[in-house]
C-alpha cells in the first residue's frame, strides 16, 4: 500500500478531525501507533498543521466512516490515488567510505580531465566546491590526499564508470557513445592498427641440451687435381750458313793408267 505524500500532516488531521484508533492511522500513515499516540498527546509535531486527505485524494470519507464502525478494519487508500514518485537525490556514501572521496576525485581529474564536474558528483556523491577545492590545491586535506580508483574504494562499479567516461568522450568528440541511436548518424570510424607479431622465445636451456656431444662434421671430399698441360716446346730451326766466299775447290782428274 502507498502511504501519504505527507504522513505526519495527514496523521495529525485524522486524530483531530475523526475517531478511528491509532492503529488504523499509523497502519494508513506508515508510522507506529506509538508515533500517533504522541502526536495525540501533543509530545511530537508540536505546531505542525494538519493536511486533509480527503482533499488531497487520498482517502475518502466512506472510508473513514467505514473504519469508524469497525475498529478492526483497516483504511484503503482512494481507487483514483495518484503516486507521487519519489524524487531522486543526490547518491548516498556510507560514512565509512566518505573520507576515501577526496581521493577519488584527484584519480578522475587526473586520468579523466574530459569529465565534468557534474559527472563527478553523480558518479561518487560529492559536490562541485569540493572538486573545485581539489583541483585548485585549496582543500584543507590537500597533502594527504592520494589519488585512487573509486572501483578499488568501493565509491561506484566499473560499468557506470565506463558509461560515464564513454558519453564525456562523446561530448568531446573524441569517439562514439554508448548505445547510439541510428539517427542520431554513423559513429566516427576509427582506424585500428594491427599489433605487430611478438618473437617466439627462445627454448629454455636443458642438461640434454647443454651436455649433448657436438656431432663431428664429415671430411670434405677432396676433388682431384686436374693435369697440369705443359707447354709445346719450341722447334729450333737450324740454318746452315754457307760460306759463298770461298772459291771452288778444283777436284783432280782420275788417271787414265787407273781406268
Amino acid at each position: 500500500m502507498t502511504h501519504p505524500l505527507m504522513p505526519k500532516a495527514t496523521a495529525i488531521w485524522l486524530v483531530e478531525n475523526t475517531a478511528l484508533s491509532f492503529e488504523q492511522i499509523a497502519d494508513f500513515c506508515g508510522m507506529h501507533s506509538l508515533e500517533v499516540q504522541a502526536i495525540a498527546d501533543d509530545e511530537a509535531a508540536i505546531g505542525m498543521q494538519g493536511l486533509d486527505p480527503i482533499t488531497a485524494g487520498e482517502l475518502t470519507m466512506e472510508e473513514i466512516e467505514r473504519c469508524q464502525t469497525d475498529p478492526g478494519s483497516r483504511l484503503n487508500p482512494a481507487a483514483d490515488r495518484t503516486s507521487v514518485p519519489k524524487k531522486k537525490g543526490a547518491r548516498y556514501t556510507p560514512v565509512s567510505k566518505r573520507q576515501d572521496r577526496p581521493d577519488a576525485i584527484a584519480w578522475l581529474l587526473k586520468n579523466y580531465p574530459e569529465i565534468n564536474d557534474a559527472q563527478i558528483s553523480k558518479l561518487i556523491g560529492t559536490t562541485k566546491p569540493t572538486i573545485n577545492s581539489i583541483r585548485d590545491r585549496s582543500h584543507w586535506n590537500t597533502s594527504n590526499i592520494k589519488a585512487q580508483n573509486p572501483v578499488g574504494l568501493g565509491l561506484c562499479t566499473a560499468e557506470y564508470l565506463e558509461k560515464i567516461v564513454a558519453v564525456a568522450r562523446a561530448r568531446a568528440g573524441t569517439t562514439h557513445a554508448p548505445n547510439k541511436s541510428r539517427d542520431e548518424g554513423p559513429a566516427p570510424s576509427m582506424t585500428v592498427v594491427a599489433p605487430a607479431p611478438k618473437p617466439k622465445p627462445a627454448p629454455e636451456p636443458t642438461a640434454e641440451t647443454l651436455f649433448k656431444p657436438v656431432p663431428e662434421a664429415a671430411p670434405e671430399e677432396e676433388e682431384p687435381a686436374e693435369p697440369e698441360m705443359l707447354p709445346a716446346p719450341e722447334t729450333e730451326q737450324l740454318t746452315i750458313e754457307q760460306d759463298m766466299s770461298s772459291e771452288p775447290i778444283e777436284m783432280p782428274a782420275p788417271d787414265a793408267d787407273n781406268q
